[in-house]
């Protein structure tokens, strides 16, 4: 029976990397599918990995109908067994709606791949919708890790190497962007607890110890 899967995870733990996987495997065997993919770090249009591997890529706008755009690729005569949908914490709880129908009604398999919560660990309604609707929800075996070398389970957001929790919830950035740029670290729980990134945690480990004094 075709699914709805869901593969989540921090940032950092190589979905855009298995999503590109997937899509090698099924066009190896000539099937052919459809790849979707909103505010890929690399560019509108594209699906990447931090890996140096790309593909191209439908970019999803709010308008965007994707059972109405698979059934018009089919009613033009083309073939689609699976869909691939990258970046799915960006897409609207709708459209989360119409992956499930296509998997229901056309009976073709559909990969979405996303973060769970944004930098104030808070669920993206996309994210959400999709762990309420997905067949199977599966969480990356690749661990991302903290600074600390703990597990990360927790995705945040940084200007100048400070951790920040405020602003809109999509802002478009990578990780280990340098100087006063947006970007992103995975920590641990009790690191993002503490504001206490890479940065942070160097700049605390140069500091001169200072001896107490009578």
């Amino acid at each position: 029976m075709p699914e709805l899967v869901f593969f989540s995870g921090t940032m950092d733990c190589g979905k855009s990397t298995l999503a590109l996987q997937i899509q090698h495997n099924r066009s190896a065997r000539g099937l052919q599918g459809m790849i979707y993919t909103r505010d890929d770090r690399e560019g509108e249009g594209k699906l990447s990995s931090r890996l140096g591997l790309a593909t191209k890529a439908i970019e999803v706008a709010d308008d965007l109908d994707f059972y109405t755009h698979v059934v018009q690729a089919l009613t033009a005569g083309g073939r689609v067994d699976y869909v691939i949908a990258d970046e799915a914490q960006f897409l609207t709880p709708p459209q989360i709606d119409q992956l499930a129908r296509v998997v229901d009604d056309l009976e073709v398999d559909v990969f979405a791949f996303g973060i769970t919560t944004d930098f104030r660990s808070k669920l993206f309604p996309g994210s959400q919708r999709l762990v309420e609707l997905a067949d199977r929800v599966e969480v990356l075996q690749v661990e991302a890790l903290c600074w600390c070398g703990a597990r990360a389970t927790h995705n945040a957001r940084t200007v100048g190497g400070q951790m920040v929790v405020e602003g809109a919830q999509v802002v478009v950035g990578d990780v280990n962007r340098p100087g006063s740029e947006v970007g992103y670290e995975v920590l641990c729980r009790r690191h993002h607890r503490r504001r206490m990134t890479a940065a942070r945690a160097r700049a605390a480990a140069l500091s001169p110890d200072v001896l107490p004094v009578d």
